[in-house]
């Protein structure tokens, strides 16, 4: 059954594809940003504790049911299901899950399309087209929908060739220069006068401030979002794992990756933001908090480019080519997640699905630009600050109350024979059973009630 649907050549291939969901404009632009909005080395140390504690045993919720099914959610979720209730609660939970994933990439989609002309824009600077530039960076419908187009024709194009062609092949090739692209950027941008002053703030945490309930909550945010969890991303790509892998070694792997990139993608934005400082930009209002948070990475860091003259120009196309491949192995997986659906529960060729699926998001997308001002932050609150997380609650419920103990310990076992010996196996599943949901829910709360 794997092998008729696709499935990942090898463990690399799938960190890749599995870390290049992970890492997307959450770890490069929104963790850095809400690190900046919420005291620096603060956000990062709650930051850290959660991805490790709530994250990661998420995530291995999702991939231990997708490879144990090797089935979509809504299907996953009804095969480790005990009775036609509680059945139908997983294959509502499954619907959900594709629905909120469709419309984060509905935004998302928009935000990548603004990488992409931010990216020609330098390009177009380069090239004295000042014409092109100006247009390419100045927010109107006619830019926002051609891009939008443009990002949702490439994602489409690598979603149509299927799991090893398009996924893992792509991934593969777009993670290792997305790192190297990282990389560079952090050691020049540390060179920098101003920089220092970042990255005093970014590492050097008042350990007051970290115990604020609304850092808190931007931090599960930020962990959930980045690592692509509640929405059924990691369950598919866990259904396209070989049955002899390591789940716990490969999701940690996962893991490690995403943490690390958001880490250095801090690295890079908050010492930025600290040398736009330094150049005379205006990065914070009087009461001290951050000016334009959601754009700063349109406002602040374009601005810092333009003081450093051509050598600026060079580092801005640089820096968003970074975040247009980083949106890019984002959003394939994503798509990944309601075309997977519609194949095995209609029967509908992939192409087919690919293009009509991909084409019913452009729409969508195309009514949130058409109403911006309502709809983008309204999507993007209901999508990543209350969907998903509840989402990852019902995964952690399933994994941990629905599906019998015995039959997920023989879905370990296929990977490694000693796996009842092993320490994750004598945390885990009480773990996800009882401190997963009770926290999750807890810091739900919060968001909801204040």
């Amino acid at each position: 059954m794997a092998a008729s649907r696709g499935e990942f050549s090898s463990r690399f291939g799938f960190i890749m594809a599995a870390a290049g969901s992970a890492v997307g404009l959450g770890n490069i632009w929104g963790f850095p940003t809400q690190a900046a909005s919420n005291g620096g080395a603060a956000f990062l140390l709650v930051y850290l504790v959660l991805a490790f504690s709530l994250a990661y045993p998420a995530l291995m919720a999702e991939l231990i049911i997708g490879r144990h099914a090797h089935a979509n959610a809504v299907n996953a979720l009804r095969l480790i299901s005990n009775s036609g209730p509680v059945r139908t609660i997983g294959a509502t939970t499954g619907v959900i899950g594709f629905i909120v994933a469709s419309l984060i990439l509905s935004f998302y989609a928009i935000v990548a399309g603004w990488m992409i002309a931010h990216f020609l824009a330098s390009g177009a600077e380069l090239l004295s087209l000042d014409g092109a530039s100006q247009w390419l960076t100045e927010f109107g419908f006619g830019r926002n929908i051609l891009f939008m187009v443009l990002f949702m024709a490439l994602t489409i194009g690598i979603i149509s060739e299927g799991v090893t062609a398009g996924i893992e092949r792509w991934s593969a090739r777009l993670m290792p220069l997305l790192l190297i692209t990282l990389l560079a950027l952090v050691l020049y941008v540390l060179t920098l006068d101003g920089a220092m002053d970042g990255l005093k703030v970014y590492l050097l945490p008042d350990f007051e401030r970290a115990l604020s309930p609304t850092l808190i909550i931007s931090a599960l945010g930020a962990a959930f979002f980045s690592l692509s969890l509640g929405v059924g991303t990691m369950l598919i790509y866990g259904s396209y794992i070989n049955d002899n892998e390591n789940l716990p070694v490969v999701g940690g792997l996962v893991t490690l990756v995403d943490i690390c990139i958001a880490v250095v993608a801090g690295f890079l934005v908050l010492p930025a933001m600290y040398v736009a400082v330094f150049n005379g930009v205006e990065i914070f209002a009087a009461d001290g908090a951050l000016i334009s948070g959601d754009t700063l990475i349109f406002t602040v860091l374009p601005e810092l480019f333009t003081t450093m003259g051509m050598a600026g120009v060079v580092v801005s196309l640089v820096f968003f080519f970074l975040m247009s491949i980083a949106a890019l192995t984002s959003s394939i997986s994503m798509l990944e997640v309601p075309v997977a659906y519609t194949i095995e529960e209609h029967g509908l060729g992939r192409k087919k699905a690919v293009l009509l699926i991909g084409a019913a998001i452009t729409l969508v997308s195309t009514v949130i630009l058409m109403n911006f001002g309502q709809l983008f932050g309204l999507v993007i609150s209901i999508t990543t600050q209350y969907s998903q997380p509840l989402l990852g609650f019902m995964f952690c419920i399933f994994a941990g109350w629905v599906w019998h103990r015995d039959n997920l310990l023989q879905e370990l076992r296929k990977g490694n024979p000693d796996a009842e010996n092993t320490l994750f196996w004598k945390i885990w599943p009480w773990y996800v059973r009882v401190v997963c949901p009770v926290i999750i829910l807890a810091i739900f709360a919060q968001t909801l009630f204040g």
